[in-house]
């Protein structure tokens, strides 16, 4: 069978088995299974195990269970209340002010916790009533929350990029530090959309009360006294320690990123024991539970995916596939564009976890060939990952909200994600651009690598 034949086989046989509605972790290793018995040696079926075994045997993949033990400890807590109560009083002046706060509520719960979902939740179940009680559309209330819960994958602890690390060989501590910058421009533009929002709600009121003597809670404002906001930061200060103390041991160069996922689960159950009183067996059993059923489904599904790509990689369709992308002399841009538009369409289907672990041996080395920085990709990749994540058909996030406000229609959920899905696209764009943004931390922390051009 020629390589052309061999690839398009393989690749329509993972299409059916994956729309047959299997498990992605079955699908993908039920495939590669297929393959090592048909087309590799017998003794490759031997060895199953033992392949699995070697290419998760990285220290890196270690830091999974603990920062996903960190982020189910601060996710079952009321911290993300507390944060997004104290976030929400400081900043009610500003127009707009309440969708602002529920950006920078996703945000810092997402540095802490490192999930989508978990921000998504643990804001949202506060900051959509909340929202809507004060007059916010259900549509931007959702879609908000829903935007900001994908910033779980770009700021670090990100599960997403420490997969892209052990895939791609690239320096952990580098690449969190580089979607710090991306991270912030991300807020800036999900704040900026909340105040231009805002202004157009609160245009639609206040007209509908002048015309029709229809009243909206969007026209009546809070007002906080000074020593409220001052009683409201206790809430959220503990929590700033522990995001603090685990960048400072990660890149001050105390710990490794596995020695600081310890350290950050070891803080956030510490900590959640102090403010919460949540230290009694029957109260950690829960935490400790869901840690061990999302680590065990996420390293299932990355060990078939490896398992896959050793597979693709054995039987030379990777590096033919790569070899193909380089012999088609694409210009460098036009390239990148193409190999977004592919993350864009898996997006659809798979989730990101999945995206890199399959893509990585096909799309990297002619990526690298044409002169990109991996580590400034690495971002890239992520951002429109984070669109999977808030557009039909899978979208988490969207199920997530919906399981959260059910009453909120999907067709006015959806709706709510789109201009957020647009400024992550202007976010790439801004990036390309302006590649400094990703970059500039880490080389002004770390150095620059040689080679680069930065």
């Amino acid at each position: 069978m020629s390589m052309l034949a061999l690839g398009l086989l393989f690749g329509v046989v993972t299409l059916i088995i994956m729309f047959s509605g299997a498990p992605i972790a079955f699908a993908l290793g039920s495939v590669a299974l297929i393959f090592m018995y048909g087309f590799m040696p017998a003794s490759a079926l031997d060895t199953v195990t033992q392949n699995v075994y070697e290419e998760m045997a990285s220290i890196t993949l270690l830091s999974i269970p603990l920062f996903i033990l960190k982020g189910a400890a601060i996710g079952r807590s009321r911290a993300g209340q507390d944060l997004y109560a104290a976030i929400h009083v400081w900043l009610n002046k500003l127009p707009g002010g309440l969708g602002i706060a529920n950006v920078f509520a996703c945000a810092l719960f997402a540095a802490m916790a490192g999930s989508s979902p978990a921000t998504c939740s643990a804001i949202g179940s506060s900051g959509i009533p909340e929202m809507r009680k004060r007059g916010y559309s259900p549509g931007f209330a959702a879609g908000i929350i829903a935007a900001g819960g994908t910033l779980g994958i770009l700021l670090p602890p990100s599960i997403t990029m420490i997969l892209y690390a052990v895939a791609a060989e690239q320096s952990l501590g580098r690449l969190f530090l580089a979607g710090i910058g991306p991270g912030v421009l991300l807020v800036g533009l999900f704040a900026l959309w909340a105040v231009i929002n805002y202004r157009r709600e609160y245009r639609r009121a206040q007209a509908a009360y002048t015309a029709r003597g229809v009243p909206s809670a969007l026209l009546n404002h809070d007002q906080f006294t000074l020593r409220e906001k001052v009683e409201m930061l206790p809430r959220v200060l503990p929590f700033v320690v522990l995001l603090i103390g685990v960048m400072v041991a990660l890149y001050g160069g105390f710990a490794t990123p596995s020695e600081t996922a310890g350290l950050g689960a070891v803080l956030a159950l510490v900590l959640i024991a102090i403010v919460y009183r949540v230290w009694r067996p029957r109260d950690v059993a829960p935490i400790l539970t869901a840690t061990l059923k999302e680590s065990t489904m996420l390293m299932f599904i990355i060990g078939m995916s490896l398992l896959f790509s050793y597979v693709m990689s054995y039987l030379h369709i990777s590096q033919e596939a790569a070899n193909w992308i380089v012999g088609m002399q694409l210009s460098k841009w036009l390239l990148l564009a193409m190999v977004l538009l592919l993350v864009i369409v898996l997006g659809f289907f798979l989730p990101p976890v999945s995206i890199i672990l399959m893509l990585a041996p096909i799309i990297l080395p002619p990526l690298k060939a044409a002169g990109f920085d991996l580590i400034w990709f690495g971002v890239l990749m992520t951002i429109v990952m984070e669109t999977g994540l808030i557009h039909p058909p899978v979208g988490l996030n969207i199920f997530v909200i919906k399981n959260i406000a059910p009453d909120i229609p999907l067709r006015d959920i959806i709706w709510g994600v789109m201009p957020f899905v647009g400024m992550m696209f202007l976010a790439v764009l801004l990036i390309c651009v302006f590649p400094g943004i990703a970059t500039g931390l880490p080389d002004a922390i770390m150095g620059a690598l040689p080679g680069t051009g930065h």
